[in-house]
């Protein structure tokens, strides 16, 4: 999930322990400035679908300590909702946002420049056990009714299937990145950098085998542990504590669903806020923060840079609900309900783009397809279409893309962004500076036979560009999408295309993709082509090519 998402947030629903009343304080009066409706609950209150609205509109926060942020986890997790802890508790590594910077915090968040790490689950099954947990799974000898019996416990450990051993004492300790640091890492176990992290460990608990060490596994590694006897298995702490049957094996792997967990630049950083807790005396960590750490500067960022980073950031981020909603698209039957999803897919995609764009320049001008216009600065005017490829994305196919495109006064594209969610391909271009496929630069090819070349062709209503080309050539293609189209031309994945009718919104980024890949753009008589923002019902054909081919085709045309 992009932290730009969060642009769009309309609601918080907060769980809050007892004693935090100055937070709780601050967090109300923020939400009432900023308009954001908010919740608010005891720590030991269920999350219901009555608190909130949908989850990509909703926020989570924790304030307590780190228990209130693993309560924050049981809650949201299953729902998808990111959340943010603010630290009321001691020393904390979870929850790190203090008090007094709760406002800041979440300003920065309701702008889209949080960012949101994914935290690994694991879920475990067996012995009257199927539930899912953030830190560790224990597995230990069930304390004797009398001193005397014995207080070791024999294991042995399958991971996918094969043999690893066998573990003879106090038991093992099954743990995800963000558990490595309790009881784990009592028992000699490493530390391992909690965000995006999507591993398992198994370390053993007081064991009396002299070889046995620490190993990491994948997440989606099956972890067997089958018991000699009866054992005590304990879920994060104690939240669930069971004791295994004579037959009982226990199967641990990694949750489907990740914790979202929101972070920001007032957050104290993991290795600082770990070093405190446990007194490690880190040298350094009094003065550390992000803000703290960077290096002085008195450059101003580049505009462009700045402007592309944005637009990549923005349709990634839109991308996330495309993508989600394309998926349920395949699985309906009713027209009806397509039309719903497509309708709804269009707006959310939208909706986080533009509040995105707002955000960051908030003094531009923004023309979309869906009829949206931001009025601002005439230098500067940003043309999205949200989702280009409507009808392949009402049929499943995953020929669709976001295009996002900034022009200057005289309406040149500066900045041309193409994403396609289901192939998770970027395309980017600056003015000046080049065009790119996913972080490397590209180029079109170099072919200048049009009976070896080809083609891609958008609307064509009465088949003329088809007839006119597709026996003198290797074949006419028609992928539904003009933004993609141009993005493959500019990628070398085709040598030319046909648009019978484009608007602004649609080429703007492709035609910058193939400017700066080093191919031609023209209209039907050869001219330069130039957007028309003011045309909605003027056709405006496009005619783009590797360059090579350019004169070849426009005489053919």
């Amino acid at each position: 999930m992009h932290g730009r998402r969060l642009a769009t947030t309309e609601e918080i629903v907060a769980l809050v322990t007892p004693n935090s009343d100055r937070a709780l304080d601050r967090l109300e009066s923020w939400a009432s400035t900023n308009g954001v409706d908010l919740t608010v609950l005891d720590i030991a209150e269920d999350v219901t679908d009555d608190h909130y609205t949908e989850a990509p509109e909703t926020l989570g926060v924790t304030i307590g300590g780190d228990g209130a942020f693993l309560e924050g986890v049981r809650a949201f997790a299953p729902r998808e909702i990111p959340f943010m802890g603010i630290n009321t508790g001691t020393l904390a590594f979870l929850a790190r946002v203090k008090p007094s910077k709760t406002t800041d915090a979440l300003t920065e968040v309701f702008r889209g420049r949080g960012s949101i790490h994914s935290r690994q689950q694991y879920h475990v099954t067996g012995a009257d056990l199927d539930t899912t947990g953030i830190n560790e799974v224990t597995v230990e000898n069930v304390p004797p009714a009398e001193p005397h019996g014995s207080k070791v416990c024999k294991l042995h450990l399958f991971v996918d299937g094969e043999y690893v051993g066998e573990y003879f004492g106090s038991g093992l300790i099954v743990s995800t990145p963000t558990g490595s640091t309790g009881q784990a890492l009592s028992n000699d176990g490493p530390v391992h950098y909690p965000n995006n992290n999507f591993t398992l460990q198994v370390v053993p608990y007081e064991t009396h085998n002299v070889s046995a060490t620490p190993i990491v596994v994948s997440q989606k590694s099956t972890v067997q542990v089958v018991p000699e006897g009866s054992v005590k298995v304990t879920v994060d702490g104690g939240r669930e504590v069971v004791e295994t049957g004579e037959d009982d094996v226990l199967t641990i792997t990694g949750a489907d669903q990740p914790a979202h967990v929101v972070r920001t630049s007032y957050d104290d950083p993991f290795m600082p806020a770990l070093a405190d807790k446990l007194g490690w005396g880190l040298r350094g960590v009094e003065d550390s923060g992000p803000a703290e750490r960077l290096p002085d500067t008195d450059e101003e960022p580049d505009f462009l840079s700045a402007a592309v980073r944005v637009a990549r950031e923005a349709a990634r981020a839109a991308g996330e609900p495309l993508h989600e909603l394309h998926g349920q698209v395949e699985q309906v039957e009713y027209k009806s309900d397509k039309a719903d999803i497509v309708t709804e897919a269009d707006y959310q995609s939208q909706r986080i783009v533009s509040t995105v764009i707002e955000n960051e320049f908030p003094g531009h001008g923004i023309r979309s397809e869906e009829d949206l216009a931001v009025e601002g600065d005439p230098e500067y005017v940003w043309l999205v279409d949200p989702l280009d490829g409507t009808g392949n994305f009402a049929h499943g196919n995953p020929n669709y893309a976001i295009s996002i495109a900034l022009t200057d006064a005289e309406r040149e594209p500066l900045v041309g962004v193409v994403y396609n969610p289901e192939t998770d391909e970027t395309f980017h271009a600056v003015r000046g500076g080049g065009a790119y496929q996913n972080g490397k630069p590209m180029a079109p090819t170099d072919r200048d036979r049009l009976d070896e070349s080809m083609l891609l062709s958008g609307y064509d209503p009465e088949g003329e560009f088809l007839q006119r080309f597709y026996y003198d050539t290797q074949g006419v293609r028609r992928l539904g999408s003009a933004a993609l189209h141009l993005a493959y031309v500019a990628a070398g994945s085709a040598d030319a295309v046909w648009e019978y009718d484009t608007h602004p919104w649609d080429v703007a980024a492709g035609l910058l993709l193939v400017r700066e890949a080093g191919g031609r753009v023209t209209d039907a008589a050869g001219d330069p082509y130039r957007l028309q923002l003011d045309a909605r019902d003027t056709r405006t054909p496009l005619l783009g090519s590797n360059a090579a081919l350019h004169d070849s085709l426009l005489e053919h045309l």
